[in-house]
């Protein structure tokens, strides 16, 4: 049995299996809505059921409350049709456009950028290309059919290798063989692009962006892809990490600040004596809060730990943000 789903407001509709979730069903259709984790994590996929009926087969997702769930509020990465469905959703314009494909991919350099951080650079077969937005992630596929998953640190026009940064993960099978087995040359095989962390580029706000550790990586897409098209409007950047040694890559955001419209601000939470640091300490969404009494007139972009990116969506709704113009990506690392 199938039912069909239209989207408000935009009119798109498609058509989902009965044991099929809904987010997979729209993503094999080819339209592209908010979502970050599809694991039920990160709640970026909420939409709201205005008419129809969904089941959750394994239950209430943690990510939705019971009050939410009276009103239609809906985890769509877990949501099955029960009927034909209205959907209140927000689409990402361009997504789209872009495949979803499993392709093999060669390690051709690994790189350690710090204790716990590793960049590897990916290149497909000679006629491949991975079409993606800036900011979006792919797959890792590990023989048992289990998914890791990881931003690329690579803007679109700078497609010839794929870049990710790996962080370390105590007692991660995959991250531990990253880090201890690894070599030049081994394949893997990748799934993607997916994601919704974009820019919003018909978007004429300023924009704030924020990164926590590895967080960097999608937002470094973006920025060097905003740089790339000329974008113009003023554009700030947060990274927030523990140490000096930690700011893995701190000559790539001190080179965007050389543009007129770019600022870069690094924050160390736990800065060692050795550090010697005269720059921002604390936490980094609690930094970009002091700095910005008129945050509601921003677009607003996080990157990094689930408990970042929650305490700064509650700060920048006190202070008046629209949640249409907060946009994050949820890192939830997998232990196994």
């Amino acid at each position: 049995m199938s039912f069909k789903v239209r989207l408000e407001p935009s009119g798109h509709s498609f058509v989902v299996e009965e044991n099929e979730v809904v987010l997979d069903a729209a993503i094999r259709h080819g339209l592209s809505l908010q979502y970050g984790c599809r694991n039920g994590v990160c709640g970026a996929c909420k939409g709201k059921v205005v008419e129809g009926e969904i089941r959750y087969p394994k239950g209430l997702p943690a990510d939705v409350t019971e009050a939410e769930a009276a009103v239609g509020q809906a985890l769509l990465c877990s949501a099955h049709a029960a009927s034909d469905l209205v959907l209140e959703v927000r689409e990402i314009g361009g997504g789209n456009e872009v495949p979803v494909r499993k392709m093999p991919a060669r390690v051709v350099r690994m790189e350690r950028l710090a204790d716990d951080v590793m960049r590897l650079y990916l290149k497909l077969p000679d006629t491949e290309r991975l079409q993606f937005l800036a900011g979006q992630y792919l797959d890792v596929l590990l023989p048992d059919g289990r998914r890791r998953s990881f931003s690329m640190a690579n803007a679109p026009h700078d497609d010839e290798l794929i870049e990710l940064h790996i962080r370390h993960i105590e007692g991660g099978e995959f991250t531990g063989h990253v880090f201890n087995a690894m070599q030049e040359k081994d394949i893997l095989r990748i799934d993607g692009p997916y994601g919704t962390f974009a820019l919003q580029e018909e978007s004429e706000r300023p924009v704030i962006f924020i990164a926590g550790g590895t967080g960097l990586a999608p937002i470094k897409a973006i920025i060097e892809h905003a740089i790339q098209e000329g974008i113009s409007r003023p554009i700030h950047f947060y990274w927030g990490v523990r140490g000096k040694a930690d700011l893995y890559l701190d000559e790539v955001p001190r080179t965007w600040a050389q543009h007129d419209n770019i600022s870069y601000v690094p924050v160390l939470s736990e800065p060692k004596a050795e550090d010697d640091w005269q720059g921002r300490t604390g936490l980094v969404h609690q930094a970009v809060l002091e700095d910005f009494d008129d945050i509601f007139n921003y677009d607003v972009y996080a990157s990094g730990p689930p408990v970042m990116v929650e305490a700064l969506r509650q700060g920048v709704s006190l202070k008046g943000l629209a949640s249409k113009h907060f946009f994050y990506d949820s890192f939830d690392f997998a232990q196994d």
